[in-house]
């Protein structure tokens, strides 16, 4: 079976990078890959790439809500439910693009994915 350019991509990514640095790569993808729909919303191929777009953003974010929900996760609590909370926001707006499309609804989990991206870079001290 032939991999996708994207699994392939992610494949050499988690053998090269950190933890944290895999996060920030793939949350900047999920950014990219939305910002190219808002960018092109009158594309042809707008509502496959959205969905495309959507349904990786929201692997994503499951991936997170689940390492957020283990109680055995070394971030703090607080820390986790403040971003466990920021997924349920992020969930609700892609589910409400899907069904309202509009491309100013985007922007907002654009820039949460690259502002948590870019924490996620900032080397801690």
């Amino acid at each position: 079976m032939l991999q996708s350019p994207l699994n392939a991509y992610t494949n050499m990514q988690k053998e090269s990078l950190s933890g944290r640095e895999l996060e920030a790569s793939v949350l900047s993808r999920a950014g990219i890959m939305l910002k190219q729909v808002q960018e092109n919303w009158d594309a042809p191929d707008r509502d496959q790439k959205m969905l495309e777009a959507v349904k990786f953003n929201q692997k994503v974010w499951s991936f997170f809500q689940a390492e957020l929900s283990d109680p055995e996760n070394p971030l703090p609590k607080k820390l986790r439910e403040d971003i466990l909370n920021l997924s349920i926001f992020i969930d609700k707006r892609l589910f409400e693009v899907m069904a309202y499309p509009d491309p100013e609804k985007l922007s907002i989990v654009i820039d949460i994915n690259f502002n948590i991206a870019a924490g996620l870079r900032t080397k801690m001290e």
